[in-house]
């Protein structure tokens, strides 16, 4: 059986290298040796399994205080540094008999389960499910492996799905037929949640790529386009309209029809209202994903109506108005 290399060498720091050092090393060797990206290539694959094992060591503080100061030696099933140390003082030696260059065994390793998902959600976006389980296996068995080899979670995948300015606002549910990577259609039916916007994403779990070995289903993204609606602005949760207005309601006061997102209201317009006005209707515009009893609000513009042609008799009462003023 060959020898262990050294946990620094493999990772390539040096033995004073601080906890992000290591991961970063980590990270860039799991990467690059990953059988995701590496298929077939056994070379590959047993270094991915060298690195992934030197930094379950390295990267834990307590492991590697233990290496450290003992070496492989202190993986070692039934070692204790009591018995080392008692057997070194007696044996004036090494307790198991092995020479720095000398055979070992094989160990097996519990993985620092909270450590070991942060690390692989962030370059492989939690394509593990988490850390090793302490079984002897020929290949690594456990969360994220299997009995015959390594089993990981499918890729995650992204389309691009377009809804109505109503379906976004209220939500509503959709059969959506997406092109599959095997070139087959597939139908799925979406539930588009009350008030998304543009630019937000809808994760259907288990629905992207197939796993491999075993393992889970990637997600489907879909990443959302809001069709925009005659009269209306979307700012956030606030809807934006506009109404008109007669230049004589404008003037004296009285009411305007508003349409809304949920039906027609009367607003009052004052006496003397100026175009360009707003007028606010409270909780008339999109609800909140977050809280659905939370609602933006609609501003509404006023645009002052000017007649483009007057009879004799109103062209006559809007001089003497004229000159009244």
């Amino acid at each position: 059986m060959a020898m262990k290399r050294d946990y620094y060498e493999v990772l390539g720091v040096d033995r004073s290298a601080d906890e992000a050092a290591i991961k970063r090393a980590y990270r860039k060797l799991a990467k690059k040796y990953h059988p995701d990206t590496n298929a077939g290539n056994a070379q590959a694959e047993e270094k991915f399994k060298e690195v992934t094992e030197a930094y379950d060591v390295l990267g834990d503080e307590k492991k590697r205080k233990l290496y450290d100061k003992y070496g492989h030696v202190a993986f070692e099933n039934g070692f204790s540094e009591e018995d080392y140390e008692r057997r070194k003082s007696g044996m004036g030696g090494n307790p198991f008999g092995y020479g720095n260059g000398g055979m070992h065994r094989e160990y097996h390793f519990n993985g620092n389960a909270g450590d070991m998902d942060d690390i692989f959600g962030d370059i492989f976006g939690g394509m593990f499910g988490g850390g090793f389980n302490g079984q002897e296996h020929s290949g690594y068995a456990g969360r994220g492996f299997s009995s015959g080899g390594y089993s990981m979670k499918g890729e995650d995948a992204h389309a691009d799905i377009t809804v109505s300015f109503d379906e976004a606002a209220f939500g509503c549910d959709k059969t959506i037929t997406l092109q599959g990577g095997s070139g087959s259609p597939q139908t799925l039916k979406v539930h588009i949640p009350a008030g998304i916007d543009t630019g937000k994403s809808i994760r259907l779990k288990g629905k992207g790529n197939p796993g491999f070995g075993g393992g889970a289903a990637g997600d489907l993204y879909l990443n959302v386009t809001v069709l925009n609606k005659p009269g209306y602005e979307r700012k956030g949760m606030d809807v934006y309209t506009t109404v008109d207005v007669p230049f004589t309601t404008a003037a004296l006061g009285g009411e305007a029809r508003v349409h809304t997102l949920y039906g027609d209201v009367e607003c009052k317009i004052r006496e003397g209202t100026q175009s360009g006005s707003k007028i606010r209707l409270k909780g008339k515009g999109i609800v909140s994903m977050k809280d659905k009893s939370v609602h933006g609000d609609q501003y509404v513009t006023v645009q002052i109506q000017v007649p483009k042609s007057l009879n004799p008799k109103a062209r006559q009462i809007l001089k003497e108005f004229q000159q009244a003023c």
